[in-house]
């Protein structure tokens, strides 16, 4: 599903140079729940940013299902993105004016989805989150696992091949991050491919696939614990 190939990602202001990403290379199969992890600094959030499509490397291939989009330019990294990658990140990223149903909405708009079809895609992702009784409230009415519930709504409703989290439980206490991370092991294990970054050790269990980086390289790339388990059992 996704190829990267020797990327490398270099900062640069008028005095300093910072290598943030050095070499990458790395396979991303259909299916895997991959957890991305290391410390502050260490480049996760620049990789992330690159798989997403958000920045692009200064060199190296990146191959994206079967297309290599090192070279695209913003139009069409903007278009592949928009149809292909769901989003969730730490601050959950609601439009506090909107409601739920319309902040869920609104990737599909971008898509030029018809309303009815809207509609319907909307109240289907909205009960599989569990969320569809909150569809008219406002985020600032919910609690922080509900809000994340959206995000991850929001993040589905186009039906990506590819979701990115960003430290998903961040800003929740351990009860709200255990059913959001459950809900993206639950969609993994219904096929949607999941890549994620974390610091936290116990979220990472849940995928079944850790990358630990370093100084803008990837010194571990094995299965998790809980995958191992699994094969042995």
């Amino acid at each position: 599903m996704i190829k990267l190939t020797n990327i490398s990602r270099v900062f640069r202001t008028h005095d300093v140079e910072t290598t943030a990403l050095n070499k990458i290379n790395l396979t991303v199969e259909q299916g895997d729940f991959l957890a991305i992890m290391g410390p502050s600094g260490c480049g996760k959030s620049t990789l992330l940013s690159l798989l997403g499509m958000l920045d692009s490397p200064d060199s190296g291939d990146y191959v994206f299902g079967e297309q290599n989009i090192s070279s695209y330019g913003e139009r069409k990294l903007a278009k592949l993105r928009s149809s292909s990658i769901g989003f969730v990140f730490q601050s959950f990223n609601l439009i506090d004016s909107l409601t739920v149903f319309e902040n869920v909405e609104l990737p599909l708009q971008y898509l030029k989805i018809s309303r009815a079809e809207r509609k319907l895609k909307v109240d289907a992702i909205l009960s599989k989150v569990g969320i569809d009784h909150r569809a008219d409230h406002l985020p600032q009415q919910l609690s922080g696992g509900q809000q994340q519930r959206v995000a991850v709504a929001r993040a589905l409703v186009i039906n990506p091949k590819l979701i990115l989290a960003d430290e998903p439980t961040g800003n929740l206490d351990s009860k709200n991050g255990e059913e959001v991370m459950a809900m993206l092991r639950a969609l993994n294990d219904a096929g949607t491919t999941v890549i994620m970054v974390s610091h936290s050790e116990h979220d990472a269990k849940y995928a079944n696939r850790i990358i630990r980086l370093f100084d803008g390289q990837i010194i571990l790339d094995r299965a998790s614990e809980a995958e191992k388990e699994v094969q042995y059992v």
